[in-house]
């Protein structure tokens, strides 16, 4: 198993992720769903992507979905610089959004496109907490 310690950047809150950021302290990854055309969005913002509606409610995620892509980056920039090698994946959220995290708690050898993965939390001694994904094991 990777054993890379990724840094974890105090996020800067905005009134926009403010409910975001707090529900992540709580272990809870919140995505927002417009109440005009029903599309689910990540990341949390005031205005609809799809349609530009400002009817925008706050839900909360299963935390689960699937790799869509990643890459293993072995030069980050700023407090990635030292942290070594370590997987930046878009990950497709079972909601529909995708988002660009990182894998942890495997090696990237292990890794597949398609693969089931799920939400962890990486304290940042700040406002909110990282949402990052792990592979989901399943029992045989």
């Amino acid at each position: 198993m990777s054993t890379t310690e990724l840094p974890s950047p105090k996020p800067e809150i905005q009134p926009e992720t403010a409910s975001f950021w707090a529900a992540t302290l709580e272990g809870k990854l919140l995505l927002q769903r417009c109440s005009d055309c029903g599309r689910a969005g990540y990341y949390p913002r005031f205005v609809c992507a799809n349609c530009h509606s400002t009817g925008l409610d706050d839900f909360e995620a299963t935390g689960r979905g699937t790799i869509y892509s990643y890459t293993v980056t072995t030069r980050g920039i700023l407090e990635y610089a030292t942290a070594g090698s370590y997987v930046l994946a878009m990950v497709a959220l079972d909601e529909g959004p995708k988002m660009i995290t990182n894998i942890v708690e495997c090696e990237p050898a292990d890794l597949h496109i398609g693969q089931t993965v799920e939400v962890v939390f990486a304290a940042t001694g700040g406002a909110g907490a990282l949402p990052r994904f792990r592979p989901v094991i399943r029992d045989v």
